[in-house]
């Protein structure tokens, strides 16, 4: 089992290193693939908890040992000299990884809102996107809302983040007059949480989710790329 662990932990420090340059020659912000946490009836609250798109987006952010060193002790408690081994390193650097990790991740996270709540806010954000609008869009936004759209170069996904309350809310307004147009729009459970999908045709176009506080929505998140829509299934509001 130790072997296995082993083997394994280097072989996704590697494949994240060869992601990262991957994602180098990538059109638009990236995401983690969307997972229809609905569809597996097994799935405890912990572990889909552990894919909600705002963890996985600040895991991104930590170098592929910091991740592994991290896993390996939050996730199934291994002892500091173990993860040395494992990563090859010392015991001290081991902790320093780990404790690099936490802070990070401590230093971004916000007090967020029940699942309730969270839908409340996605389905007035659809109502308010749809009718373009802004002011009630910038009443559901917190001052630096990020709206970020992953779509690998289709066509009308925007390749930069848009940044800031009024930005976004001018952003989202803009596209309301034809985005929406002959879509339906549904409901998925995705990455833990509420999300919307818009089908049009019978195919999943865009998968929307919010990452949501307390004090607002913090984060919009487009997926548009085909090849990350593919096993995603919604089902009729």
């Amino acid at each position: 089992m130790a072997f296995l662990t082993t083997v394994t932990t280097r072989l996704a420090i590697n494949a994240l290193h060869s992601a990262r340059v991957r994602r180098e020659t990538y059109i638009g912000p990236w995401s983690p693939e969307p997972v229809n946490t609905e569809d597996d009836p097994g799935l405890g609250a912990e572990r889909a908890e552990a894919l909600e798109y705002a963890v996985l987006i600040l895991l991104e952010k930590l170098t592929p040992t910091e991740r592994a060193a991290y896993a390996l002790r939050e996730a199934l408690d291994y002892p500091y000299d173990r993860i040395a081994d494992v990563v090859q390193t010392t015991p001290v650097a081991a902790r320093q990884l780990v404790s690099r990790a936490r802070k990070h991740l401590a230093s971004e996270r916000q007090a967020k809102a029940d699942a309730a709540a969270h839908r409340r806010l996605l389905e007035a954000f659809l109502a308010a996107a749809q009718r373009g609008d802004t002011a009630r869009l910038e009443a559901l936004f917190v001052d630096d809302v990020v709206s970020y759209t992953d779509g690998n170069g289709v066509k009308l996904a925007a390749r930069i983040p848009v940044r800031g309350r009024a930005r976004v809310a001018k952003f989202v307004a803009a596209f309301s007059s034809h985005f929406w147009k002959a879509k339906r729009i549904d409901w998925v459970t995705v990455n833990g949480l509420p999300g919307a999908a818009l089908v049009q045709d019978g195919v999943v176009t865009t998968m929307l989710t919010v990452h949501v506080g307390v004090d607002g929505i913090h984060q919009l998140l487009w997926i548009m790329s085909p090849d990350k829509l593919r096993h995603v299934t919604a089902t009729g509001l």
